[in-house]
């Protein structure tokens, strides 16, 4: 892991935005640095393992919690609400990690290849230490970061060999059901991916269970059952999480930022905001700013 941590901090030091991510030409592939630990972080997150390299994190979901360091990979099999929390980080030793969303399409064709057996649900969310294999492939797709022009040539036969290590290590159960063609989690995924499109518009169930294959009622079951929130839920979500990024990251105004996502109710902003992110609208802002400045002092 050491080598992998120093080819991590270098593209992460060059790279890194104000928000500490540093994306990559290779798509779905971004890394993470912090200089000093964070408040809390929601999302929404695409199902994806991440590689923890220096420091230590804690994520959230539901009642469950997860802490993980260096070594370490947390793992998410499906589009669920988390919150997590930078807890160890420091200039001198920053929080490093690798974030790796993984393909369905390329799960689902080497599940066919492998003939691997369908496995029971599991836990959406997991924390396992970070496989050798899975180690390597990382450092090797850090590596060909630093050769652009054979990116586009390499990094897909690389980005399948990750998702094989994946598949056939400590997190392979919990992944394996993300490639079943015809399953619950596919079949979700596929109406997700519409709320993430237009999550700023009024969706019918009906929509969305279409572009599922499912029942508007099956539909609202299995929706739960994988994300753990209902549909209308789910978009709320989301629409919150956009609007805190435009006040936090734009400067928008509360009603402003209201607007853009879809509301047509500023109090009815304010009250959902306030429940999910535990402060009004522009009381968190100003606490965040007030949390970054003392951060920098």
């Amino acid at each position: 892991m050491t080598t992998l941590l120093k080819a991590v901090s270098g593209y992460a030091e060059a790279h890194a935005n104000a928000d500490g991510l540093a994306q990559t030409p290779i798509e779905g592939l971004v890394l993470v640095r912090a200089t000093a630990p964070s408040g809390l972080v929601h999302a929404v997150s695409k199902p994806l393992v991440c590689l923890v390299v220096q420091g230590s994190k804690h994520v959230t979901m539901g009642t469950q919690g997860f802490a993980f360091s260096a070594g370490d990979s947390l793992l998410i099999t499906a589009d669920v609400p988390t919150v997590s929390q930078i807890t160890r980080a420091s200039v001198a030793a920053p929080y490093l990690s690798l974030v790796f969303e993984l393909d369905l399409a390329i799960i689902a064709a080497l599940g066919a290849e492998m003939g691997t057996e369908r496995v029971a649900d599991s836990a959406p969310v997991r924390v396992d230490p970070t496989d050798a294999e899975v180690a390597d492939a990382a450092l090797r797709l850090m590596r060909l970061l630093d050769r652009p022009s054979a990116v586009p040539v390499l990094k897909a036969q690389l980005i399948r060999e990750m998702h094989y290590w994946l598949l056939v290590g400590r997190h392979g159960s919990a992944i394996r059901r993300l490639g079943w063609p015809d399953g619950h989690v596919q079949r979700v995924a596929r109406a997700v991916s519409v709320l993430r499109a237009e999550f700023g518009k009024p969706l019918r169930v009906e929509r969305l269970a279409a572009e599922a294959g499912m029942s508007p009622s099956s539909f609202h079951q299995h929706f739960r059952a994988v994300t753990s929130l209902s549909p209308l839920q789910f978009q709320k979500h989301l629409r919150l999480i956009e609007a805190r990024r435009l006040m936090m990251s734009k400067g928008a105004s509360a009603s402003s930022a209201a607007f853009a996502v879809g509301y047509e109710s500023v109090p009815q902003f304010t009250r959902e905001y306030r429940r999910m992110f535990g402060l009004p609208p522009v009381k968190d802002a100003k606490a965040v700013r007030s949390q970054a400045a003392a951060s920098v002092a």
